[in-house]
């Protein structure tokens, strides 16, 4: 096996990490490192876990809104929002289909019975007299889904299709989901869950912004951050172009994750990430990861693209020169700048609003910088998934959902070294090589993993 981003472990696999995690951390718990319980009682972690999964729940009732509301809420707004401009597209599209057939029919009742043009050459339009639909390669980026209760009934080729197209619907990831009956949970990826306001953002500044000394110190202008933020909340499709000022879109970002009413780090967890702060480096990463693995899928999302787009403006700090030999300005924002200015709005401690919201402690100050800061240095690590952590999830599924190991197994054996990508909706299934077979696919897979499969027996501890 080889480390696999988080994004790209199915729900099923996904739930249980959060398992595994958890576990882990409270054996930490122990020891005193750090801790996870709530002041209220012995009963903080499992409120703990409730508060978290409830994170991943939506709301039926969909408004374009997008600020002040919670994260979940505006992925499902996003998303709501998308599916209504892929209705108007194809409604658009069945209507120059239906005009291109009229003026098709009018061309054919110009002619004579007989096959002669009742038109001079000299007039007879130039249109070609067959019906030019609109060009449908627009349509084959589109991902498609579809239910599948058993997919290891499918046929190997069906399985990867699914697993290159299938996303799984975003909700809560708890198997106990319906009055104490199990539901089952996809072996498929969840979708990647990024708010359309923040990864335009980020894009924008990428694009625009790298170069720009002081971004997201220097001011804005409130009248267009505000105009901007009625767009966004009003559900229109924003474009964010060069025609922008770079720090009216940072100051955008910067009050959308202000405002949100759950920060991107949950408050159950703020002690518990400020308390890595104290450990030694190798203890605090590996704390720090267990720690990620429990957020919900659109916090781990949107904290990972946010956290990448940070080390990019990081890596433009300092002056350079270019092939020319001309002199090109830093930003001047250093990772411990941008986790000054970010780490307020990424870990709470109180809600905006309540008393005492905006008074933290210096110790919290500096331990809420340097955890950030540590999320940007690493984020390329720390959302990565290693072969050990792995095998404690197929043993942990080995003993909860036996049937679904020989696929996950299949997947795994078949997937290609894994690289981190800028978007992971760019990652797909690999393709088989030419001339193979399913069925000598099938034994490859037999022979190379169940030869030594005993240790799925092994017990996590769980």
């Amino acid at each position: 096996m080889q480390p696999v981003p988080l994004h790209s472990l199915s729900e099923l696999e996904r739930a249980s990490l959060q398992e595994i995690a958890l576990y882990q951390l409270q054996e930490k718990l122990l020891v005193g490192d750090f801790s996870l319980e709530k002041a209220d009682g012995p009963k903080g972690s499992k409120s703990i876990r409730q508060k978290l999964e409830s994170f991943s729940k939506e709301k039926k009732d969909c408004s374009p809104q997008t600020f002040g509301i919670p994260l979940s809420q505006v992925i499902a707004n996003d998303r709501a929002s998308r599916q209504l401009q892929e209705v108007r597209r194809s409604r658009r599209l069945c209507l120059e289909v239906e005009a291109t057939v009229t003026r098709f029919r009018a061309q054919r009742h110009k002619r004579s019975p007989m096959g002669r043009s009742l038109v001079p050459c000299a007039l007879r339009p130039e249109e070609p007299l067959s019906p030019a639909f609109p060009d449908s390669s627009s349509w084959s980026q589109r991902r498609g889904a579809m239910s599948v209760d058993s997919i290891t009934d499918l046929s190997d080729n069906t399985s990867k299709l699914l697993e290159a197209l299938q996303l799984s619907h975003p909700h809560e990831l708890d198997p106990r989901r319906s009055l104490g009956k199990k539901k089952m949970l996809s072996l498929n990826p969840i979708a990647w869950q990024v708010p359309r306001i923040v990864d335009r953002c980020c894009k924008h500044i990428e694009t625009h912004g790298l170069q720009t000394v002081g971004i997201f110190r220097v001011g804005s202008s409130k009248k267009r951050v505000q105009q901007l933020r009625e767009e966004f909340d009003q559900g229109l499709d924003v474009f964010l172009d060069e025609h922008q000022s770079v720090h009216d879109v940072a100051a955008l970002l910067k009050e959308f994750l202000r405002d949100m009413p759950d920060p991107l780090i949950p408050r159950e967890l703020y002690t518990a990430f400020l308390s890595t702060a104290s450990l030694a480096r190798p203890a605090q990463l590996a704390a720090l990861q267990l720690l990620l693995f429990l957020l919900p899928p659109g916090h781990s999302d949107t904290l990972l693209r946010l956290l990448r787009f940070l080390a990019r403006v990081a890596r433009h700090a300092e002056s350079s020169r270019g092939p020319d030999g001309r002199e090109i300005p830093g930003n001047k924002m250093t990772v411990s700048n941008l986790a000054t200015i970010f780490g307020p709005n990424i870990l709470q401690k109180e809600k905006p609003g309540e008393k005492d919201a905006g008074a933290v402690s210096l110790e919290d100050s500096a331990a809420i910088i340097l955890v950030l800061q540590r999320l940007i240095e690493h984020h390329h690590t720390l959302f990565m998934v290693s072969p050990d952590t792995q095998r404690d999830v197929l043993r942990r599924l080995f003993q909860t959902d036996p049937d679904a190991i020989e696929y996950l197994l299949r997947r795994r054996f078949q997937a290609l070294p894994s690289t981190e990508q800028e978007d992971p909706r760019e990652q797909q299934a690999p393709a088989p090589q030419p001339g193979q077979t399913h069925a000598l696919e099938s034994s490859l897979v037999t022979s190379e993993l169940y030869s030594n499969v005993s240790f799925l027996n092994l017990d996590v501890g769980i």
